[in-house]
């Protein structure tokens, strides 16, 4: 079969959710081999790469890759492309990933398609586009196929592969050292999990009236051990910070069970978290759109419900 190279998303030498699902969609694909770029390729996560079908881990460890933003890294997988011809690049679809993404596409001469929601085993992408009011599914005609995948499109599913190591020898020109990297600022974390890879996610919205509202909304989360979400009307008015919201121009999510609160289901949102598997919805308008993904809902004001069932889970965890 095949080769499909698949970018690895990685921090901190952890391997990030994306890059499973990206080697289980590959294995349907070809022969998934993982690109690591950068340091940090411990045994642990090349292991956590095998666990997921990764036949062949091509490590990129050369300062450079860090040291310098994205033109590096387009370098170094343009040389691999052109070395290995593989049939595809699967690349997660995060700012960064588009943008390497858009450069080794010009350094190729291919194609290349961003958002992807699926690939078939001929390549086709399929995209959903203006909130998920459109379906569309195009190809590449020119050169290798390059696709950007949007987190959570597939079920990550393990399959052991030989996860053999092979190193690459770096050369990085002048000319991709133009923007250099001059500080990091370590992002501070609680004690939740991460919005796009947790299996529960409780959201807020417009209803909850303002950023004190939230709070309701994170008492719930808490209890459940989710992650705390909110809808771009929400993050807009400054009542939660942008990088929790779920949306199309946000941050999509398909954990086991959602919780929409006070959240009308404007399309935008409803792009980002209408693959959940189980959708909750409380909302005092019985008109909302948002009820029409509910496999339960509850019309009626936030601020009663989710209180009661914030308690009704402290008393079953007792």
């Amino acid at each position: 079969m095949a080769e499909i190279l698949v970018v690895v998303d990685h921090a901190d030498g952890t391997v990030k959710k994306v890059t499973s699902e990206l080697l289980t969609l590959a294995r349907s694909l070809g022969d998934p081999s993982a690109v690591w770029l950068g340091g940090g390729a411990s045994a642990d996560a090349l292991a956590s790469l095998a666990e997921y079908g990764a036949q062949t881990v091509y490590v990129a460890d050369d300062a450079d890759l860090d040291e310098y933003v994205v033109a590096p890294k387009a370098e170094v997988l343009a040389q691999l492309v052109a070395e290995k011809s593989p049939a595809a690049v699967l690349v997660p679809s995060s700012a960064e990933g588009k943008e390497i993404a858009g450069r080794l596409a010009v350094k190729t001469n291919s194609g290349v398609i961003t958002d992807a929601v699926a690939v078939a085993s001929d390549f086709t992408a399929t995209q959903s586009v203006f909130g998920g009011a459109v379906v569309v599914r195009s190809s590449v005609s020119v050169g290798t196929p390059i696709i950007t995948v949007r987190p959570n499109s597939t079920a990550p599913e393990a399959a052991a592969g030989a996860g053999v190591r092979v190193d690459l020898a770096v050369a990085v020109t002048d000319a991709a050292k133009g923007a250099k990297v001059t500080g990091r600022t370590v992002a501070q974390k609680g004690g939740r999990p991460e919005l796009s890879e947790a299996a529960i996610v409780v959201s807020g919205g417009r209803g909850v009236g303002g950023a004190e509202g939230f709070g309701v909304v994170e008492a719930l989360a808490d209890s459940l051990g989710a992650a705390v979400g909110a809808s771009r009307a929400a993050t807009d008015a400054g009542w939660y910070p942008h990088q929790f919201q779920v949306g199309q121009t946000g941050k999509t999510v398909s954990p086991q069970l959602y919780i929409a609160n006070g959240i009308s289901g404007a399309i935008q949102h409803r792009a980002g978290m209408q693959t959940s598997k189980t959708i909750v919805v409380v909302n005092k308008d019985p008109e909302a759109p948002i009820f029409e993904l509910a496999d339960f809902g509850v019309v009626g004001d936030l601020f009663t419900v989710v209180p009661q069932l914030t308690e009704e889970i402290g008393k079953r965890k007792a």
